[in-house]
């Protein structure tokens, strides 16, 4: 990453209710995957505990990073973070 670039990055930890951001992530839908960004306002972002599909261990935590945005024509939109996810501020 370009010196100017990697400093335009954010961490998820960083944001705060009211940022406006553009987040870069993989969709994939069955064998189709593609790249998209999605711009809009933190509304909420939260560390969700969930279950996985088969059991293990009973002291195994899993956790996902979510983003909840508000979208410029209001919609709400929820994005799951993970090591791909590009967080910048939009301007």
């Amino acid at each position: 990453m370009v010196g100017s670039e990697a400093k335009s990055i954010t961490r998820f930890d960083e944001l705060k209710v009211g940022d406006r951001i553009t987040v870069e992530h993989l969709v994939q839908v069955g064998s189709q995957k593609w790249k998209t960004a999605t711009t809009g306002t933190v509304v909420r972002t939260e560390r969700a505990h969930h279950g996985l599909h088969f059991h293990r261990a009973v002291d195994e935590k899993t956790y996902s990073d979510v983003i909840l945005l508000e979208l410029p024509d209001g919609e709400l939109s929820s994005i799951t973070v993970d090591e791909f996810t590009v967080i910048r501020r939009a301007d």
